[in-house]
């Protein structure tokens, strides 16, 4: 229950993610977070015009929390491009599967996007592309990667990796040996683009 304070779309947006969580992404409803605020589902609805919206805005922000340790490490410059990529790789694993474990009803709401190609989940794909994109900028310009042409090879890399990122996959993630295969489809994927 909100207890002070301007109802602005942070607070409705902490309170959806609360919701999710109590009630699910199939359950959760706008009047559910105006009771969690003390406010009319109206006064939601003042600030996102609809549930979808909420629900788009919600999967971004928390799509958006593991955002800057991806990139940091895909624009590290004191490590070599090939390690950046592996080292991009495993930490996107980890920070899905954490996602899919630790907070697994917010994860549900995104499954639900990803299958309705919503913004949210296109601008995360595509920032995670644009992240690939500047690790393989980095090795072709130093030498590290063979190849002009980093866009196209950053979505190539994003499908082989598909295993270990998708939601849809989700359930893998945990499988015994999960990380011995990333690792493995990394050293086929930085063979190959060294020209091995």
């Amino acid at each position: 229950m909100r207890t002070s304070g301007p109802l602005d779309a942070e607070a409705i947006l902490s309170a959806t993610e609360e919701v999710l969580r109590r009630h699910g992404p199939a359950k959760a409803t706008v009047v559910d977070v105006g009771k969690a605020l003390g406010v009319s589902h109206a006064a939601v609805y003042k600030h996102f015009p609809s549930k979808t919206a909420l629900r788009e805005a919600v999967s971004r922000r928390w799509l958006n929390r593991d955002r800057d340790a991806l990139a940091a490490i895909s624009r590290d410059p004191a490590v070599a491009p090939p390690q950046r990529l592996r080292s991009w790789l495993v930490a996107l694993l980890a920070a899905k599967r954490a996602k899919a474990h630790d907070d697994p009803e917010l994860f549900a709401a995104y499954k639900i996007l990803v299958t309705e190609d919503s913004t949210a989940a296109v601008d995360h794909v595509a920032d995670l592309l644009g992240q690939l994109e500047a690790i393989l900028a980095d090795g072709m310009a130093d030498g590290s990667f063979r190849g002009a042409d980093p866009a196209g090879t950053a979505r190539a890399v994003f499908t082989a990796t598909t295993h270990f990122h998708h939601p849809g996959l989700a359930s893998g993630w945990t499988a015994p040996g999960i990380e011995h295969e990333l690792d493995v489809v990394c050293t086929l994927i930085l063979e190959g683009l060294a020209g091995r």
